[in-house]
């Protein structure tokens, strides 16, 4: 998100290089350039005055005056700006109500509600340890009480038997009373939407919530959605005592503008955010390290509580150790490392993470796509055993028969066994272990097209 802004933002740097300090007169033109950009990214037209407006006051106050890089000062001004807007740090959920505590979804048709109730349900079950009953209310959407119920046995969560000849608010108190006699921790009601704001929905979210007394009522936005989902944020805003936001889909072709416009429209902050389809991508919202992201400063703390989480440990112990004591790296241990990190959300969501990633070439974003790390798998799919254990033998008629295996040509079965070899000296450089060893492998991330070096 936001590369305009990020590009704009290093320009700027290198146009006040030189100067003895910020004044409003060389820092015009920037503060255009960023309210472009911002409403570029569709940020709420109030938002963006008030955010220009702090910029100008504390980049030409006594606070960055005397600052011998004026360049870098005003990128830290726009960071400390980009946090106060998003909320300073991150806010959890308050689960320290009287159990069940209840949690309430709310937002519109399309927004994500559903996938999002599945999402928190394991992270509070797996993260928090807690006891989770989910249940939808969505008596008007096909299927969707029979989604969340899918959704929930994938999990290993128990989903309250709801049926579609139910009333909502009937669902709600049933589920409520359920997870009391059954001792859950928490409840989370999955509510039906709209696809659009109308009275009707409005009366019957107010009616679930005056019945169930929720502790979180967690607003769910589309962030693709840009500056309407601002605008739909404050009609539910009117309506529902909002504790928290979750923001979806922030891996699309996203402007980013939600993410800067919600908190400031509805006074409640961002508290997750969701990057995929899959039940594990959510994370928690923290707006020092998203400004970072904005800022091309990559999110390094993100990274490594992903790598903590999601990375099969005993797995990444195991070859370290191999690689520690000089074995070979074979195409076996490639594969591994590929489907790592695909199980990390994609390659893309990692670079996105990593310091500098803003700043690579199309080219070598496209090589390092999750699209080609799933070829590369499949061709590696198609190998024999001894193929794998020994890529030399790979030559002429093998490759042929790779080729047509995967379902991909003869190049591509090439560029697999170069990127391999890189990876493979890289790892011979690692021989003997050693933390510089590794950071200095991470480095060389964006070129290798596949491969990183295993987490200990």
């Amino acid at each position: 998100m936001f590369d305009n802004l990020q590009d704009r933002l290093q320009s700027t740097v290198k146009k006040l290089k030189g100067q003895a300090r910020l004044t409003d007169a060389n820092i015009k033109d920037t503060l255009k350039d960023i309210r472009v950009s911002l409403l570029e990214a569709d940020v709420a037209l109030p938002v963006v005055k008030g955010f220009i407006a702090d910029i100008r006051k504390r980049a030409i106050g006594r606070e960055v005056q005397k600052s011998l890089n004026p360049g870098q000062a005003l990128v830290k001004v726009v960071q400390q700006e980009l946090i106060s807007v998003m909320g300073q740090e991150n806010e959890k959920l308050n689960l320290q109500a009287q159990r069940p505590v209840v949690v309430l979804m709310a937002g519109l048709q399309g927004s994500g509600k559903t996938t999002s109730t599945a999402k928190l349900a394991k992270r509070l079950k797996e993260k928090d340890k807690q006891q989770v009953l989910v249940v939808s209310c969505d008596v008007y959407r096909p299927a969707a009480m029979e989604q969340l119920k899918i959704l929930a046995n994938e999990l290993e969560v128990e989903a309250y038997p709801a049926q579609p000849t139910q009333k909502p608010r009937d669902i709600a108190v049933a589920a409520h009373e359920y997870a009391k006699k059954h001792g859950k921790d928490i409840v989370i009601i999955d509510t039906a939407g709209r696809l659009s704001v109308d009275q009707e929905m409005m009366q019957e979210i107010k009616d679930i919530h005056q019945a169930t007394s929720p502790t979180e009522t967690l607003f769910v936005v589309d962030s693709m959605t840009g500056q309407d989902a601002a605008n739909t944020a404050k009609a539910f805003g009117e309506v529902l005592p909002l504790t928290g936001v979750i923001l979806t889909k922030t891996d699309g072709d996203a402007r980013g503008g939600a993410a800067l416009s919600v908190r400031t429209v509805t006074g409640a902050p961002i508290k997750f955010i969701g990057s995929g389809e899959k039940v594990a991508d959510l994370e928690a919202f923290h707006p020092d390290r998203i400004a970072s992201r904005i800022l091309g400063m990559g999110d390094v703390l993100s990274l490594v509580e992903e790598l903590e989480q999601k990375v099969d440990q005993q797995q990444a112990a195991k070859m370290a150790k191999k690689i520690h004591q000089g074995r070979g790296f074979t195409l076996v241990d490639f594969k591994e490392q590929m489907q790592q990190m695909m199980n990390m959300g994609g390659i893309g969501a990692m670079l996105d993470k990593l310091p500098g990633a803003g700043a690579m070439s199309e080219a070598v974003a496209s090589q390092a796509s999750d699209k080609e790390a799933k070829r590369m798998i499949a061709i590696i799919d198609s190998m024999t055993l001894q193929e794998r254990q020994m890529p030399d033998l790979i030559q002429g008629s093998r490759k042929r028969r790779i080729a047509a295996g995967s379902g991909s040509d003869i190049q591509h079965v090439n560029k697999l066994l170069k990127n391999f070899k890189q990876s493979q000296k890289m790892m011979k450089k690692m021989k003997g272990g050693g933390m510089k060893k590794m950071m200095r492998a991470m480095s060389g991330l964006g070129g290798m097209g596949g491969g990183m070096p295993p987490m200990r």
